[in-house]
């Protein structure tokens, strides 16, 4: 695999053009027929052959480029399910996960002692732009095609954009300011300036906005892990959530609810993992035909102690005796002695049948986002009902919320059990209500309030001075 070893990218010159996201694609277009695996074999092919032209004239190619963005999302990255994903690594750096294993990466994280030359820090960075630059190569690579038919160029652009604003987004999150790079033009990245997050938000929302144009309804596949127009608005939704516009958010997220004909709010909570859940939006999908989602390996365990984490206490505490998230939702190992709790929302791991994907986008947050941005335009009646639908499918009663104030501090304590262990919700949650330091530092003896963020890799900062400043405490 090519190593980006500048900032941003800078790719090996023997594949020049494509870089580390397409030096298997030519596998497969020599095989032509491929299995449900979407794992790529990597080899090097002669540089006469990685061109964008050849790459995009046919659909079978070029549907594997962009299914190739996926599997790289799903085995690393921000988004990866496996514990050097943000689903582990904000639970072990919030409040949700207690640390016990010996990965290398996870006292740094746990003890909130992250360095700017931390090699995890830097390889989160370097992976999710590695991504978007595939994501660019798609767009421009597709541009340029002679051949693709229109229908074809509209999907593949939309399911571009869509990914570069998703991994931009969770960048801003964790990182702060950074740059929002939009071309495979390695002058122009390797020079790019960090954007503040407003901006980075405002251009992850114009690129949503064009892939709502350019996507179909329809998904392109049954099992939903091609993103349609619907999971470009769920993703609209919260971005605009995050940017404070109001409006603007409860309207993308209606845009998803009301499509009844499509979405379906699973009223089972042991189905709403499994990969036909009629609330799933947008999944990735295990590597292999028989596999299962990442997430259930990384959490689950079967005796005690833990072999990497396990949910906190004051999680665990969070939940009322009636709430039926904490009996199927999670999970109970006692060695006799103690008793230790894992997250229990994907239950299958090494299975022999693919039975869950891991889910990106989902019904029930576009509730808590439709409440949430009521709550906050003043229509506390309809953000009760949205709160109250979450409450309900866990069992609980109608909320005794009444105030502005204290329905969306209910509505932060619902996301907190909805939404756990789920790429770092809880995190961004505590940080976009302005309680991070005072719940972390309660909970966290090594919490400093600069550890909202993480800091720009020193790497990168000693190759681009124009990433400039360091994140501060760092």
């Amino acid at each position: 695999m090519k190593n980006f070893n500048t900032n941003i990218y800078f790719w090996n010159a023997k594949n020049s053009l494509w870089g580390m996201a397409f030096d298997a694609l030519w596998i497969l277009a020599l095989a032509t027929v491929m299995s449900a695996c979407d794992n790529f074999v990597d080899v090097d092919l002669p540089n006469s052959q990685l061109t964008a032209n050849t790459a995009f004239e046919e659909k079978a190619t070029a549907n594997a480029a962009m299914t190739d963005i996926y599997s790289k999302i799903r085995d690393t990255g921000l988004l990866t399910g496996s514990p050097s994903g943000l689903s582990h690594l904000l639970g072990i750096y919030g409040d949700e996960l207690d640390f016990y294993g010996v990965l290398p990466s996870g006292p740094a994280f746990y003890n909130n002692s992250l360095i700017a030359s931390n090699p995890d820090v830097k390889e989160l960075w370097n992976n999710t732009y590695n991504q978007i630059y595939a994501a660019n190569a798609v767009i421009e690579g597709v541009a340029h095609s002679s051949k693709l038919s229109a229908a074809d160029c509209n999907q593949l652009t939309g399911e571009a954009l869509f990914v570069r604003a998703l991994l931009h987004f969770y960048l801003a999150n964790i990182y702060g300011d950074v740059p929002y790079i939009t071309t495979t033009d390695y002058a122009a990245n390797r020079v790019a300036v960090r954007i503040p997050v407003a901006e980075v938000y405002d251009n992850a929302r114009a690129d949503l906005e064009q892939a709502i144009i350019f996507l179909p309804v329809e998904y392109l596949t049954s099992d939903r892990v091609r993103p349609n127009k619907y999971a470009a608005h769920a993703l609209l939704a919260r971005v605009n959530l995050y940017a404070g516009s109001w409006n603007e958010a409860s309207n993308e997220a209606s845009a998803v609810l009301d499509n009844t004909g499509i979405y379906v709010y699973e009223q089972d909570l042991d189905k709403i993992f499994l990969k036909e859940s009629t609330s799933t939006i947008w999944q990735l999908a295990p590597g292999f035909s028989n596999s299962n989602a990442l997430e259930a390996p990384t959490f689950n365990f079967n005796e005690g102690p833990p072999p990497i984490s396990a949910l906190t206490n004051d999680f665990m505490s969070a939940f009322t005796p009636d709430d039926q998230r904490k009996a199927h939702w999670t999970q109970a190992i006692t060695d006799g002695t103690s008793t230790w709790y894992h997250p229990f929302k994907y239950k299958f791991g090494d299975s022999g049948t693919s039975l869950e994907y891991s889910i990106i986008l989902r019904l029930g947050e576009m509730y808590l986002i439709r409440a949430e941005a009521r709550a906050h335009s003043g229509d506390l009646i309809g953000a009760k009902e949205d709160l109250n639908t979450i409450r309900h499918n866990a069992g609980l009663a109608d909320t005794l919320a009444v105030t502005q104030e204290e329905i969306l501090d209910a509505i932060l304590q619902e996301r907190r059990l909805e939404l756990f262990t789920e790429f770092g919700h809880r995190f961004f949650d505590l940080k976009r209500f302005n309680k991070i330091q005072p719940v972390l530092s309660a909970v966290k003896l090594g919490w400093d309030v600069h550890d909202d963020l993480f800091p720009i890799p020193e790497a990168e900062l000693n190759l681009n001075p124009n990433l400039k400043p360091q994140n501060p405490g760092y």
